[in-house]
């Protein structure tokens, strides 16, 4: 173990953006012993592979286990193939349908690659828990089943909503937080993390290891990032997210649509910004000693950096400011799906995307030269397109109005 810092300063340093934190007291106790033995503390966070990408939503708490790494302490990544069978129930109203092993085999080898653009491979361990799991016999299932009563697993909010409201729930969902709490057993976990809605789970891991003669290990949650709309969580099928393998140009462009109220809470959620750092960058934006636009572009850089190269980043930035500032582009541009339709008169779209109030205004707009379709200026307004699948193209209209137009 190597950590530089005393062990207050690392609780200080680690419950950093956190929401929970059981306990503080037991937790400090534990930073103490490990210092003064010298030996790390056993760091678990588990991924169900149950999609094959991994967006910035779910790096937030894989950031705080990098901040776990450079303090010192190990960390153990485990991919839950086994658990993954069963499907965690956690904010699901409704059972949750199976995976096939096939696909819980190849996510979770996508997993292991993609968790490695934040985290050092060589202090990271990578565990999986059909190692034990699959061991266990129809009657230590059943003594793991005797540890928790229903009345317990009905504290659970999803649940007891549920239960309340006559939707079914499946025995096998009763097991989900009991394999999930008997992995930090097998592991003789110090600290687990997870995000606010796996709080139940991370406290049975606590309860089961008191039962089975441990130290109960401590939990730490951190909190759900929203996304690019700044409402709803970040979520594939929101399609506000920034996945980590995007590409350099669309990780760089899609930050910088971020609002600049909520550029700060992926600074402090993704970055390695300091809390007094996050408060200087606070007051200097607020003073106008730094721009807002500035701040966001170096927030951009450091998340191409982090997940591609410094270089990358720097290509990134170029391509941006080539694009949207030599062009007098916003920063941020509103963005419409459509569906496909053949022969759409220019003025009725424009009335459609709410650039115009009716066909007359967008077609004294149009011959008026304050139109333009991808930089290019329209001014015939007879002009009808056909919006095919998968195209994409940036509306302006007079000076104030931009729209960016994806067809699906």
């Amino acid at each position: 173990m190597s950590s530089f810092l005393d062990p207050q300063e690392q609780l200080e340093r680690i419950q950093f953006g956190a929401v929970d934190l059981i306990n503080k007291q037991d937790f400090l106790k534990k930073l103490k012993k490990s210092q003064a033995k010298n030996q790390p503390l056993k760091i678990k966070f588990g991924a169900d592979p149950t999609r094959p990408d991994i967006h910035l939503g779910h790096t937030v708490v894989i950031n705080k286990m990098r901040t776990f790494q450079e303090l010192g302490h190990h960390v153990q990544f485990l991919i839950g193939d086994f658990t993954a069978l069963i499907g965690d129930p956690s904010g699901k109203n409704a059972t949750r349908p199976l995976l096939s092993r096939e696909e819980i085999e190849e996510n979770g080898r996508t997993y292991a690659k993609q968790i490695f653009k934040i985290l050092d491979p060589e202090k990271t361990e990578i565990v999986y828990n059909s190692k034990w799991l699959s061991n266990l016999s129809s009657i230590d299932f059943i003594k793991l089943a005797s540890k928790y009563t229903v009345a317990q697993m009905l504290e659970r909010d999803d649940f007891t909503k549920r239960y309340k409201s006559g939707t079914p729930i499946a025995i096998h969902e009763f097991l989900y937080p009991l394999t999930q709490g008997y992995d930090s057993v097998a592991l003789g976990s110090d600290v687990e993390l997870g995000g606010t809605d796996q709080l139940f789970n991370l406290l049975v891991g606590r309860d089961l290891q008191s039962q089975y003669g441990q130290e109960a290990q401590i939990v730490l949650t951190m909190p759900i990032l929203e996304g690019l709309d700044g409402v709803n969580k970040m979520s594939k099928s929101l399609d506000n997210y920034i996945s980590v393998v995007d590409s350099p140009k669309d990780m760089f462009g899609k930050t910088m649509r971020v609002s600049d109220e909520l550029m700060f809470r992926y600074y402090e959620l993704l970055t390695d910004i300091t809390a007094s750092g996050l408060e200087k960058l606070k007051k200097d934006v607020a003073s106008g000693a730094q721009h807002p636009r500035d701040v966001k572009v170096n927030l951009a850089k450091f998340l191409v950096t982090r997940f591609h190269s410094q270089q990358a980043a720097q290509q990134a930035e170029e391509e941006f400011h080539r694009i949207f500032a030599q062009k007098g582009l916003p920063d941020q541009i509103q963005e419409m799906k459509m569906s496909p339709e053949s022969s759409i008169a220019l003025t009725a779209l424009l009335v459609k995307v709410g650039a115009c109030s009716s066909n007359s205004e967008a077609g004294r707009l149009i011959e008026g030269g304050g139109v333009q379709i991808d930089g290019q200026k329209a001014s015939d307004k007879k002009l009808k397109m056909d919006l095919k699948s998968g195209q994409s193209f940036l509306l302006k209209a007079g000076k104030k109005f931009f729209m960016k137009v994806h067809v699906s």
